[in-house]
């Protein structure tokens, strides 16, 4: 891909797993995630091994511990259901606390923050070692659709851009006598917004005609060769592998 746009999820790095070819990081990271979801939740012994697991990359990618964990943050919001399930569920119930809780609410709940939590720590771990422009490449090697990788490699890049021109129109606002504050005031934010539409889709137009004018052919330029070894590929999927190994395993030994 021809983009070079650093996102700040990634930090960069020179380590095996920042090395690895981005489709063969992709399509471990999924296949685990699968393993991770098919695991029976009474099997804790299973999701500690997965963590372990988990930590152990975190490690080998040299991904501080600590910035992983402030980043599993961003799945708080989508976990704040889990927690109103013991309370609402039905059938047998169990004192928490002089707090009577249903029992299928627990288990509930904890299938969806187990699960959750170790899949939004793999994409964490994914992100932080390899760049959006090998991300995208690597979904093509996995035969994702073109048109859908460019238009996100697209996304990404004019993303701050974007972000950068809500600023300086909010600026401009605020110099002018705006305050955010007021409701009657709203009037001012929706015409700048509908101001941003008009030109992002005029700056869309021009940077797409400097690019046909430059050889644009609906496709960027490979600049790297993503070209995956089958022993590269027999390493990445060794942990999804081993993953799906404790998954049966743990349906197996289930009471």
């Amino acid at each position: 891909m021809g983009t070079g746009h650093a996102h700040p999820l990634y930090l960069p790095g020179t380590s095996p797993l920042h090395r690895a070819r981005p489709q063969c990081k992709i399509a471990a990271s999924l296949l685990f995630v699968l393993a991770v979801v098919a695991t029976p939740r009474e099997a804790f012994w299973a999701f500690g091994l997965y963590a372990l697991a988990l930590v152990g990359l975190a490690r080998i990618g040299r991904v501080p511990l600590a910035l992983l964990a402030r980043r599993l943050v961003i799945e708080l919001p989508f976990l704040l259901f889990a927690v109103f399930l013991p309370f609402v569920g039905h059938g047998e119930r169990v004192e928490v606390l002089g707090v009577p809780l249903a029992v299928g609410g627990l288990w509930a709940a904890w299938n969806i923050v187990v699960k959750g939590t170790l899949g939004v720590a793999t994409s964490a771990i994914l992100a932080a070692t390899t760049p959006v422009a090998e991300l995208l490449g690597g979904l093509e090697r996995l035969r994702l659709p073109k048109a859908l990788t460019t238009i996100a490699g697209f996304m990404i890049r004019y993303a701050d851009v974007i972000a950068d021109e809500v600023r300086r129109m909010r600026i401009a606002r605020i110099s002018r006598g705006h305050d955010p504050r007021w409701i009657w005031q709203a009037r001012a934010t929706a015409a700048s917004a509908g101001t941003l539409f008009i030109r992002s889709y005029e700056r869309g137009e021009r940077v797409y005609l400097a690019m046909v004018s430059r050889g644009y052919a609906g496709s960027m330029p490979v600049l790297q060769d993503l070209d995956a070894t089958r022993g590269q590929w027999l390493a990445a999927l060794s942990l999804p592998a081993a993953a799906a190994l404790v998954a049966a395993t743990a349906w197996g030994v289930r009471p």
